[in-house]
């Protein structure tokens, strides 16, 4: 860290500061802005979590369109939840790993893949609640659609 750095996360006397620039008297608005700003950076330079956001809309509209029962709805809003929060879990594990291993090494791309098989393994479980909660709909609305 340069000194230049280093000064940024300090206030006027040159004391250390838990959260350089936020001068919030509460700690915890300070922290929830933090949050935002994790988020925000994860939005903007992954990808992934652009995908991540546009299924979760994708799903949240068929929820609306084929009306499914609270419990489906918690089961999509949780999963929703799950998604989202590894992918930026996994954004700040890559972030950390670059800094301390900024050349290639075995053991951060370990740690890399385990991070980005964590928000897989939770894909495919959403998925596969998906399955569950919107397949039985769509076969009862095609049945009555049918029948007349």
């Amino acid at each position: 860290m340069t000194e230049k750095q280093y000064r940024s996360l300090c206030d006027k006397d040159g004391k250390f500061v838990r959260h350089a620039g936020d001068k919030s008297t509460f700690p915890f608005i300070c922290a929830l802005r933090c949050a935002r700003k994790g988020i925000m950076y994860a939005f903007a330079t992954q990808k992934n979590l652009k995908v991540h956001t546009c299924f979760a809309i994708a799903a949240v509209l068929l929820g609306f369109l084929l009306s499914v029962s609270e419990a489906g709805w918690l089961a999509i809003v949780l999963c929703i939840a799950i998604v989202m929060s590894l992918e930026v879990l996994n954004t700040a594990i890559e972030s950390v790993v670059d800094m301390v291993s900024p050349e290639w090494n075995a053991l951060a791309m370990r740690a890399k893949d385990c991070a980005a098989g964590a928000v897989y393994i939770a894909a495919i479980g959403s998925l596969i609640v998906a399955a569950i909660v919107y397949i039985p709909r769509i076969i009862y609305i095609v049945g009555a659609f049918i029948s007349g």
